[in-house]
């Protein structure tokens, strides 16, 4: 299974729709978002309309109440909260956007892969057993907006610049 991965939108649509796209033609069969949407019709307007399951958590300074509502509305979306902890194609993830919160998920162990986000910066390293990957951001504010792909079945994750 192709996963697509992104984070730190905050409200970049001209960004968010490429990296959209993007991974609309790469066929990917579900969307993670590690927070810092920001506005809430970004739930709405963009990730709604994605056409696959969108899994997402908040950011440190998403709008808790109105993008909830949003989510609970949209057929595709599941918000977690904080903290995703779930399982698809066999494999243990969790999704948060903090970075020291995803490091404690990491090294717990119970998790083939975490993601997160808040760093605007890509990164991907093993700590213990784990795969731990920071997908970039899609507001471009730091470099070049990115995302992740991350093959389920080899366990390879690319980062992809746009």
């Amino acid at each position: 299974m192709i996963i697509g991965v992104i984070s730190d939108s905050h409200d970049n649509i001209w960004n968010l729709e490429k990296a959209l796209n993007i991974l609309k033609e790469k066929n990917v069969a579900a969307l993670f978002h590690c927070g810092d949407l920001c506005a809430p019709f970004i739930i709405k307007d963009y990730l709604a309309k994605f056409g696959k399951p969108v899994h997402c958590v908040y950011g440190n300074i998403d709008d808790r109440e109105a993008t909830k509502q949003l989510a609970d509305e949209a057929e595709n979306v599941t918000l977690y909260g904080d903290i995703a902890e779930f399982e698809l194609a066999g494999k243990k993830i969790a999704i948060c956007h903090m970075p020291a919160k995803a490091e404690e998920l990491a090294k717990s162990g119970r998790f083939d892969i975490v993601f997160y986000g808040h760093e605007h910066k890509s990164n991907i390293k093993k700590i213990g057993k784990t795969l731990f990957v920071n997908p970039g951001e899609i507001m471009g504010r730091l470099g070049k907006p990115s995302f992740a792909i991350w093959d389920t079945d080899t366990d390879k994750i690319e980062i992809e610049e746009f």
